[in-house]
């Protein structure tokens, strides 16, 4: 089974607590990369760890929270390799799968209800990537990554 990665800030913790209970429920391998509690956090000491396993292929898909999602976003899609989607919906989760091969989703806490995160979730899991002219866009992503240092 697919291992998955989660991880929040402050803002996006009890989002984030509600995901991990569904994911449970669904009997789905993840592992909890904080934070734990309210106090106030810098978003990248949690996004960071989590965007790095999925960048070194360590782990393949990662779920991100914080209060509205950008920042996440804006930090997981530093990292090589790193597809990193901001979604609100579960059109947008959908397709971020099947023509961008997402690998991390981020979700907003304070901007996404509880039961549309599950649903935006249940999406993404379930969609695969099409491939055919989606991988070609990919690839050329992926050749600008290369001259990254």
């Amino acid at each position: 089974m697919e291992l998955i990665a989660i991880a929040s800030d402050h803002a996006g913790r009890e989002l984030k607590e509600y995901l991990l209970a569904f994911l449970a429920e669904r009997a789905l391998d993840v592992v909890d990369m904080g934070t734990d509690n309210d106090a106030s956090v810098d978003y990248p000491d949690y996004g960071i760890p989590l965007a790095e396993k999925v960048s070194s292929g360590e782990i393949k898909r990662g779920i991100l929270v914080c209060g509205t999602g950008v920042g996440m976003s804006i930090l997981a899609n530093k990292f090589k390799g790193v597809r990193a989607a901001l979604v609100s919906d579960t059109f947008t989760a959908r397709m971020s799968r099947e023509h961008n091969d997402s690998n991390i989703i981020v979700i907003g806490g304070r901007v996404t209800g509880k039961d549309l995160a599950v649903d935006i979730v249940k999406s993404w899991l379930v969609t695969p990537f099409e491939g055919g002219r989606h991988q070609r866009r990919l690839d050329k992503i992926k050749s600008l990554e290369e001259g990254w240092k």
